[in-house]
């Protein structure tokens, strides 16, 4: 049986959540986080020489927002996983008949205070979609199969990422990670990139409401210090309410 540990020391076990949430896990293809990003990338997402981000105040939420927090995340994915594993299946069997290559594969990000964590997500690219390097995804990106549009425009190439907040890795809500190649370029360009890993990582975030692909990195850094200084369990509701906005319109998404 697995056991799920808070922040503050709960406990939560579940061992109908572990045979479910494994599937997910196993046999999944791993991209390494030493990749070369391709040039025409870091041109249209660094377009300033030096960036300074404001310096975060404070890291809001105390000790029972936090374990809170946890708790909510353990139990809002264990019964999502539950809930969404038929669906999953589906969406796993339609991508394998798309195209070659795996349904799922593991990707490495930045968490918090930096540590690197491998991200699990629905595959929505072509097997040889960073042949050239490592690429910020495009508005029509050629890279991405058709199937792929539906769970990108749908977040549903997230879904796997329920996994990771049950592991710890990630929250919910917080800012959204990103991959080590690229959060090496960018803290050479952006003073206080790093900020970001203060907190937990998420799924959703505050600039995943107000743009998320659409904003440059320094915009998205900047978002990311604001919910920082003022996260609480009312904000991260309403970041999680806005993201079912999100869903609907496909804004941001690509």
């Amino acid at each position: 049986m697995i056991s799920y540990k808070t922040e503050q020391g709960v406990n939560i076990s579940d061992d109908e959540m572990r045979r479910h949430a494994e599937a997910f896990s196993q046999d999944v293809p791993h991209a390494g986080s030493q990749v070369e990003i391709a040039s025409e990338a870091l041109e249209r997402l660094l377009p300033d020489a030096h960036v300074t981000l404001p310096t975060v105040r404070r890291i809001a939420g105390g000790a029972v927002y936090r374990c809170t927090k946890r708790v909510f995340d353990i139990v809002a994915c264990s019964v999502a996983l539950v809930v969404l594993a038929a669906p999953m299946a589906v969406i796993a069997v339609i991508i394998k008949r798309e195209s070659s290559g795996p349904a799922l594969y593991a990707q490495m990000r930045e968490g918090k205070d930096g540590k690197p964590f491998k991200l699990y997500k629905f595959r929505s690219m072509r097997t040889d979609a960073e042949a050239s390097g490592a690429q910020w995804a495009q508005d029509d990106d050629p890279r991405i199969t058709a199937f792929g549009h539906v769970l990108r425009k749908t977040r549903m190439d997230e879904l796997p990422q329920f996994w990771n907040v049950l592991r710890g890795d990630m929250s919910l809500v917080g800012p959204r990670p990103e991959r080590p190649a690229f959060c090496a370029a960018f803290r050479e360009r952006i003073d206080g990139w790093d900020q970001r890993t203060l907190v937990r990582p998420g799924i959703t975030g505050y600039a995943q409401i107000h743009g998320g692909y659409d904003l440059l990195p320094k915009e998205k850094a900047r978002l990311d210090i604001e919910y920082i200084e003022n996260r609480s369990l009312l904000f991260d509701l309403k970041i999680m309410l806005s993201t079912l906005g999100v869903l609907k319109t496909g804004e941001g998404a690509r």
